[in-house]
C-alpha cells in the first residue's frame, strides 16, 4: 500500500490566473513545489490524489503560491481550496547523514545508553536552532530531548530506537 506525506494545505486561491496558496507542512518546499514535480489533491473524505503538475512557485508572505499545468484561471481551482497536497514515499529525498525525516523519528522508542527505557517519541517541535523531540515517558510525563550531538547519541529508525546520553536535569 503506498504512503503518502502531506506537504501542504491549499486554504486559497489568489489573484484571477489560478494560483492557489498553500500553507506549507514541508521543510523542502523549495524541492517540493519545483516547476514539473507532481504533486497529489487530496479533497476531504477523498481516498485517492488527483496528479498535480506544478507549473509555477512563488513565496507571498507566509504563503507558497502555486499554479498547476492545465489549471489556468480562477474557476479551475476555486475546487481546490481545502485540499492536501501530498507526496508518494517514493518521492522522499535522500537526507544526509544524521538527518531524518519526522515520520522516522515519531514513534522510536528512547532509551539512554545505560539502556534505561524513557518513553517515545510522539511529537517533534521545530522552535529554533535545533529540534526538541518530545518523549511520553512510561511514567505519563512529557520530556523534551533536543536533538544534538551532546545528548543523541545513536539514531536507528530500521529498529525504532534512540540512544541518549541526558544531561543533569534533562529527564527530572
Amino acid at each position: 500500500m503506498e504512503k503518502w506525506f502531506n506537504v501542504g494545505k491549499i486554504v486559497n486561491t489568489h489573484g484571477i490566473r489560478g494560483e492557489v496558496r498553500v500553507i506549507s507542512r514541508t521543510d523542502f518546499p523549495d524541492e517540493r513545489y519545483t516547476v514539473g514535480n507532481t504533486l497529489y489533491l487530496f479533497m476531504p473524505g477523498e481516498m485517492e490524489g488527483k496528479p498535480l503538475i506544478v507549473a509555477s512557485h512563488r513565496k507571498h508572505k507566509t504563503f507558497d503560491l502555486l499554479t498547476f499545468e492545465g489549471f489556468d484561471g480562477l474557476n479551475r481551482v476555486e475546487p481546490f481550496k481545502g485540499g492536501l497536497l501530498k507526496i508518494k514515499e517514493s518521492q522522499l529525498g535522500e537526507l544526509n547523514e544524521g538527518e531524518y525525516y519526522f515520520h522516522e523519528i515519531i514513534g522510536c522508542v528512547v532509551k539512554t545508553i545505560e539502556e534505561e527505557e524513557i518513553g517515545k517519541v510522539t511529537e517533534i517541535l521545530t522552535p529554533g536552532a535545533n529540534d526538541v523531540w518530545v518523549v511520553k515517558g512510561k511514567n505519563g510525563k512529557d520530556y523534551y530531548i533536543p536533538y544534538i550531538e551532546q545528548i543523541v547519541k545513536k539514531v536507528d529508525v530500521k529498529e525504532k530506537l534512540i540512544f541518549i546520553e541526558p544531561m543533569e536535569g534533562l529527564l527530572s
